[in-house]
Parts: C-alpha cells; sequence; structure tokens
C-alpha cells in the first residue's frame, strides 16, 4: 500500500506542478512588513485549475510580479540565488529537475518521467526547495522607542551632565536585503504564511532592535548635542527629526553594525516628548534667561532697569540712591549701555571733564572741598 501511495503521489504531484503560476505580494499586508514569502495566485479568483501544486517548487515559466517599493529573492534549498531591485513582471526559469514543465518548452520525457522517478524516491515528496520572498525597500514606519526612567548623557551646551525621559519612534529601512537575511531574520520566517514585522511584539528579534535603540539613546543625545555644527542645542531635538535620526544612526552603528551587519539603518525620527530632570529644567531656565539679557533685547532691558533704578532712587534715598545706582551701573559695565560718550581716553585728557567730574562729586557729598580741591590742582598742573 505504501509504494501505491508513494507511486501515486509522485506522479500525481509532477503533474500538478506542470502548471506555470503566477506569483505576487500577499493580499493585506500591514505597512510595516519587512519581509514574506510571494504566493501563487493560481486560482485565479476561482477560474484556474492549478489547485494542488507543491509549496515549495516554482515552475519554469512561472511569472512573479515585483511591485514597487520592494525587491525579490530567490532561493535554492535554503541558499540565497538571485536578487532583483527592479519593479516589473520577471520569469522564473531554474535548472532545477523539479523545476522543469512541459509547458516551458522542457520536453516531455524529463519533466514527466524523471521527475516522478526522483520523487518517488522521497515517498512523492520533490526532492528540492525554491521559493521566492519579497523584501520591502521602503521607510518602514511606527518603530517605536522610550524610556522608563531618566537617561544622562554629558552635555556640550549647558556644560554638565543632562537627564531626561524620552519616547518617540522612527522610521526604518533595509539598505542591503541580502545581509539582512543572512545574519538577522530567523529562519522560522522564511517559510509560506509568514511576515517578518519589526512592529510584531510577538517577534523577538525586533524586541532585540528596540532594547538596542533605548541602550543608544544616551550616547545619541551626547553625539547631537557635542556637535558644533548643530549648535549644541537639546532644545532643537525635536525641531531637527533628521538631524538626530543621523546622531541615533551612528550611535546604533557604533554600539551595534546595525547596517554593516545586518542591513538596516534608521533614517528619520520622531520625539514625542523629552521630561529633563529637575537640575536640567533650572539649568534650562539660566539659559533662557541669560539669553534674553543679550545683544540689543538685553541692553533694551539693562538700560530700563538701570531707568526704573534711577528714578527710585530719586524718589527714595536722594543722592545716595543715586550713589548705589551708579555702583549698579558700573557692575553691568558701562559699556553695555549704548548712550552717546565722548572716547574714554579723550575724557581721561580733557582737564574741564575731569573738573566737571570732581564737581558732580562734590555735589553729591561723594568727596570733600579738600578733595575737589587737590583734584582741581592737578587738573590745571598747579
Amino acid at each position: 500500500m505504501g509504494l501505491i501511495q508513494a507511486v501515486k503521489g509522485a506522479v500525481g504531484g509532477v503533474l500538478a506542478d506542470q502548471w506555470k503560476d503566477f506569483y505576487t505580494v500577499p493580499a493585506g499586508l500591514p505597512a510595516t512588513a519587512a519581509l514574506f514569502a510571494a504566493v501563487p495566485q493560481g486560482t485565479n479568483a476561482g477560474r484556474g485549475s492549478n489547485t494542488s501544486g507543491s509549496s515549495n517548487i516554482i515552475t519554469n515559466g512561472s511569472k512573479i510580479v515585483v511591485p514597487e517599493g520592494y525587491g525579490l529573492l530567490l532561493f535554492q534549498d535554503g541558499a540565497i540565488t538571485g536578487f532583483v531591485a527592479e519593479p516589473g513582471g520577471y520569469e522564473w526559469r531554474s535548472d532545477d529537475l523539479n523545476s522543469q514543465s512541459i509547458f516551458a518548452g522542457d520536453g516531455i520525457v524529463t519533466p514527466l518521467i524523471k521527475q516522478s522517478w526522483e520523487r518517488f524516491k522521497f515517498g512523492g515528496q520533490p526532492g528540492g526547495q525554491q521559493a521566492a520572498f519579497f523584501v520591502s525597500l521602503k521607510e518602514l514606519p511606527d518603530n517605536r522607542f522610550g524610556t522608563q526612567s531618566e537617561i544622562y548623557w554629558d552635555d556640550g551646551f549647558l556644560n554638565t551632565q543632562v537627564g531626561a525621559v524620552t519616547r518617540g519612534s522612527y522610521t526604518l529601512k533595509i539598505v542591503d536585503p541580502i545581509l539582512f537575511v543572512k545574519n538577522f531574520v530567523p529562519a522560522s520566517y522564511l517559510q509560506p504564511g509568514k511576515v517578518f514585522d519589526f512592529t510584531d511584539l510577538d517577534n523577538a528579534a525586533a524586541s532585540q532592535l528596540f532594547n538596542e535603540v533605548v541602550g543608544s539613546l544616551a550616547p545619541a543625545f551626547s553625539l547631537y548635542t557635542n556637535d558644533p555644527g548643530k549648535g549644541n542645542r537639546i532644545t532643537k531635538l525635536q525641531q531637527d527629526s533628521l538631524g538626530f535620526a543621523q546622531s541615533l544612526s551612528a550611535a546604533v552603528e557604533q554600539g551595534y553594525q546595525w547596517k554593516s551587519d545586518r542591513g538596516l539603518a534608521i533614517v528619520k525620527t520622531a520625539i514625542v516628548s523629552i521630561e529633563y530632570d529637575a537640575n536640567t529644567r533650572e539649568l534650562l531656565k539660566t539659559v533662557q534667561r541669560a539669553d534674553a539679557l543679550s545683544g540689543g533685547r538685553g541692553n533694551s532691558n539693562l538700560q530700563a532697569s538701570v531707568a526704573q533704578g534711577i528714578q527710585s532712587a530719586g524718589e527714595n534715598g536722594g543722592a545716595a540712591g543715586l550713589v548705589g545706582v551708579g555702583m549698579a551701573t558700573g557692575m553691568f559695565g558701562a559699556g553695555a549701555m549704548q548712550q552717546p560718550v565722548a572716547p574714554a581716553a579723550a575724557a581721561a585728557d580733557d582737564p574741564v571733564a575731569k573738573l566737571q567730574k570732581a564737581k558732580e562729586m562734590l555735589d553729591l557729598g561723594l568727596i570733600t572741598q579738600d578733595d575737589y580741591n587737590a583734584l582741581k590742582a592737578k587738573a590745571l598742573g598747579l
């Protein structure tokens, strides 16, 4: 009985595998699908006759359509034998005995008799395995990252250690499909009906990538904030998704060799939130105040503050109050106030200016009459 069943299975399988197939992308794929098997459309919406072909054999003459944004990997007995990166329709041709077909011009004797004998040796099953897999060449979205506690890095702008909790997402791209399949994709996903998805929570390989990204966040923040070309500003992180993606990709490559070992690269990032720790928040407030008091805006603020202080001192403290304002103004630096004054060197050499200054100091009670007389004699060269 076993011998009869083997002969029946061998002959029946050979006849079924003579039909040419039409392979394409399976329906209902998620946008984040990275790798999946090409599926035959042999039934043609119920009007075809090829319903019994072997799942691991592709008949010569079969057509495979590669859509835009995808590449095609060809396998023979578990080994990668070809890769197509251009969209279009392609015809499968193989020297493997199991792929030969009377409909593909391979004759009658070889496809029928020899295949039947070879399959009889394997209990009616084909003695080879062929497969075609589509691999996404697009940016794969919705890859999340996040930290449960603060991460810390040395910040070049604040010149100290900074801590924050952050979360966001990034897009991933397969830049070397052959390297990706050979070095990273588990064998369990190289089967018909399986879909390798980076966002699948049950995908242990994808979970490993998540952990590696989280482990690279602190070095990525450090690379970004210590790069003079990016202005050394951590406050620019959420505005510069491409720039931070480059820093994150560099940190991941340095730590885990995604591109060189796995054929993967981070393309873009979107930081949803950054919650700095208490010390960092205080530092940022100080930086904001310093920014507000710099340049022309800071000069205007300083002049307004001095004017208000002079008015208040005149109302409350008289000449003594004005002296205090003068000391405060000197602490900020007289050059910070944009007032039309004579050059310092000229004022120092002008005896009239010296006498005027000395008289003002005498009137304000800052010096005595004897002090004034001495300054007057010195200014006049007496």
